[in-house]
């Protein structure tokens, strides 16, 4: 009598009702996911602008392509706009991580650097104190990015870098290379860091290209030999369209096989107002 009974083996019944529940735990939580993926999606459309400037003699264009992981959406960014003064200013970068929290902190880190870039001047500046502003919120979210100031009549380029890529560049004569600008580290991680400005002109017709990692670097693809691969297809393609360029830019990024975020940013320049 003391001996114990063996469990009674569960009935038909009950192992419906529990793969019931686990069904609905599931769709609740596919339901979820979907909703942050379109909240996502949301942020990174209302966030990328939807057209650069341009000035005669200089073309631009960006392409962005979302991961292959997460939320399929994340914190690569690229803006351009106009300043005060009438020089262009151009942007590229790369929040940590792929989800909601990072396409929200894209927005901060683009809006704060429009803000600032209206009243300061230097690149390193407008990078400086949006790096400040970012440390001081507390998200403990990251980003790089490289922000460029352009004259559109004496082609003075005027760039500061935080720990981004580098960039990539061609000139109509054959010459291209790859920028290897002195930067500082990644908005939001220290207060106070200076970004040194790195100047050039662009005296010959040819093509600036910005790029996230996500272009050049995979899980097993190194970031030398990714932009060793967009060198040369700049190079190949520098008289080409602004927009042909950066579709063929991002095509690179399949060779990476990436799991990243993946923007371009294309500034293609003709002869400068003046010279013959």
């Amino acid at each position: 009598m003391n001996r114990r009974r063996p469990p009674r083996s569960a009935s038909a019944e009950e192992l419906l009702t529990t793969l019931q529940q686990l069904t609905s735990r599931a769709r609740r939580q596919v339901e979820l996911h979907q909703a942050r993926v379109e909240l996502a999606e949301v942020l990174q459309r209302e966030m990328l602008p939807a057209t650069l400037p341009a000035r005669p003699g200089l073309q631009t264009a960006a392409r962005y392509t979302p991961a292959r992981s997460g939320l399929d959406i994340g914190g690569d960014w690229y803006d351009g706009f106009v300043l005060p003064d009438g020089a262009l200013a151009f942007a590229i970068g790369d929040v940590q991580g792929h989800d909601v929290e990072a396409a929200a902190f894209m927005g901060q880190v683009r809006i704060a650097m429009r803000a600032i870039a209206a009243t300061a001047t230097d690149p390193g500046e407008v990078v400086g104190r949006t790096n400040d502003l970012l440390v001081s919120a507390g998200s403990g979210l990251f980003a790089t990015c490289t922000f460029i100031r352009l004259d559109p009549e004496s082609r003075e380029l005027h760039s500061a870098r935080a720990g981004h890529v580098a960039a990539v560049w061609a000139t109509a004569d054959g010459r291209s290379g790859v920028t290897s600008d002195e930067g500082g580290l990644p908005l939001g991680i220290q207060a106070g860091e200076e970004y040194p400005v790195t100047r050039r002109r662009l005296t010959a017709p040819g093509a600036f290209v910005l790029v996230t990692d996500g272009v050049v670097e995979g899980p097993s693809f190194p970031v030398d030999r990714g932009l060793g691969a967009v060198t040369r297809l700049v190079r190949a393609r520098v008289g080409a369209d602004a927009g042909e360029l950066a579709d063929t830019v991002l095509r690179a990024a399949e060779q990476t096989g990436h799991q990243d975020d993946a923007a371009v940013l294309v500034v293609r320049h003709g002869t400068a107002p003046g010279r013959s």
